[in-house]
């Protein structure tokens, strides 16, 4: 007895240590597996920062992307956005040092967010639109020193500053229409399906672009035709941007025009609800370029504005501003520009998704018609009950969205010519899939192509072997501990017999 209870104890005991060796190397394996294939995946993430400085305020954007590459384009994703505080960096030329302490808080979020092992490696972007267009019209110098103040602040910055420029407004509807068409999927197939893909209209504070791929490819105008390469494959495109066109600079035009024929300095603007007054000196409404064209000797340095508040007299006079008496093309939008036949659906932006959010609108649901009633009748509403009704709204936005809204119904109906049928292709839209809207994206997607592309990093285990080996060291954990716990309660009567 005493002789086979030895041969038990010993027998157990060098079981237990070889199934205890077997479970810590398969815990260890485990791990090393997990940790391979995880670290892998995270050492092959890249970022890249792009700043659009609009022309009413300035927005951070941190993109990320797989550094391994699809057709020569990275898989761009918006991670994080920061709003500047301030006005738009066109507004600081008086005092360019000023965008130094407004940058800080949007570029010290970016520092903490990205990984510090990548500061380096990150590509800094900022891209100026049609603010700083206007100012550069106004003054190259102002506009250099002001573009001057942002590098040499994005220069004190870890990371891999590659340049502030002001785009072109060709530039800024391409990116528009490369951000909407990948946001909705259409770069993922065999070249984009001409029938299915989105073009794109922006609307912002001093300029408008229409972005699309023309029916038929065709094209009159050269200088509307823009081509680029992305995933490895070429697209042409017709793009126009519509300088002065903006919400706040078709204002400014309006304004300008309206008093040209004032005697006692007195307004009564149908585009401003009834009971609306501000005083507006002329100084200012000639400061910008847009209004050149109707600056004139007044009798008045100031001027007030009387709200009215019908749409029917207001459009009247914002369709004084298109003008359609001249086309040297087959056909054109307004003031000559070439635009050729539509095709397929559009996605409208920015300030068109902002108004029209504001008077519920961007449903697919709302007809023309309808937008012409409810926004009508917001007009003609008194500027005492609006204020009521809206109370945490600014003001000087609130009153300003009779106007806005008429103008862009009136730049969709006169100035691109949608119909009444061709009006259910416009979808309004603020996010996609958490991403905004917008040309950075878009301009991102582009400057990726620049940043040289790497070998493709390859997992050392492929996805499937992965999950095979997990399961399998698992399972094998899992039956070692089954048989050292069998074997400590293994009764005593089955040892004697097996000895």
């Amino acid at each position: 007895p005493e002789t086979n209870l030895t041969k038990k104890s010993f027998c157990s005991r060098n079981i237990l240590i070889i199934l205890g060796f077997s479970c810590v190397i398969s815990v260890i394996a485990l791990i090393a597996v997990g940790i391979s294939h995880n670290k892998s995946l995270s050492h092959n993430v890249k970022y890249g920062i792009v700043l659009d400085a609009g022309s009413s305020h300035t927005s951070l954007y941190i993109f990320s992307w797989a550094s391994e590459k699809e057709n020569d384009t990275g898989i761009v994703q918006q991670i994080e956005e920061c709003k500047v505080s301030g006005a738009g960096i066109a507004a600081y030329y008086r005092r360019p040092n000023d965008i130094t302490t407004r940058l800080t808080q949007c570029m010290e979020k970016a520092r903490k967010m990205i990984p510090m092992s990548k500061h380096q490696e990150t590509p800094v972007y900022m891209g100026a639109s049609a603010g700083m267009r206007l100012l550069r019209m106004a003054s190259d110098r102002m506009a250099g020193k002001v573009m001057a103040a942002v590098i040499r602040n994005l220069n004190n910055y870890p990371f891999n500053f590659q340049g502030a420029t002001i785009i072109t407004g060709q530039e800024e509807g391409a990116y528009g229409w490369i951000t909407i068409n990948y946001l909705l999927g259409h770069f993922f197939f065999e070249g984009i399906n001409h029938e299915k893909n989105f073009g794109v209209l922006n609307l912002g504070s001093d300029s408008t672009q229409i972005t699309f791929v023309p029916k038929n490819h065709t094209m009159e105008s050269p200088e509307n035709s823009l081509q680029f390469r992305l995933y490895g494959k070429d697209y042409y495109v017709y793009t126009h941007s519509f300088l002065c066109y903006g919400k706040d600079q078709a204002l400014w035009q309006k304004l300008a025009k309206d008093i040209q024929m004032l005697s006692d300095g007195v307004l009564r603007d149908p585009c401003f609800h009834p009971g609306y007054e501000e005083v507006v000196t002329v100084k200012a409404l000639y400061e910008t370029p847009c209004t050149r064209r109707f600056k004139k000797i007044l009798p008045f340095n100031s001027f007030q504005i009387q709200g009215a508040g019908n749409y029917e007299q207001c459009q009247q006079r914002i369709l004084e501003l298109f003008n359609t008496s001249y086309c040297p093309y087959s056909q054109c939008a307004f003031n000559g520009v070439f635009l050729p036949p539509f095709q397929g659906s559009f996605g409208a932006f920015s300030v068109f998704y902002f108004v029209m959010d504001f008077f519920n609108l961007t449903s697919e649901k709302v007809s023309q018609e309808e937008a012409i009633r409810r926004i009508g009748n917001f007009c003609s509403q008194p500027w005492n009950e609006v204020k009521t009704s809206f109370p945490k709204v600014d003001e000087k936005e609130l009153s300003e969205y009779c106007f806005s809204g008429i103008y862009i119904l009136s730049l969709f109906t006169y100035g691109y010519h949608f119909t009444n049928k061709t009006w259910e292709n416009i979808h309004f839209m603020g996010k996609i899939r958490g991403t905004n809207a917008g040309w950075t994206l878009g301009y991102m997607l582009n400057m990726t192509n620049m940043i040289p592309a790497e070998q493709p990093f390859t997992a050392p285990l492929s996805h499937s072997t992965y999950v095979f080996l997990m399961f399998f060291f698992s399972l094998l954990l899992a039956i070692e501990i089954i048989a050292a716990l069998f074997i400590l309660n293994k009764p005593a009567h089955l040892w004697e017999e097996m000895v």
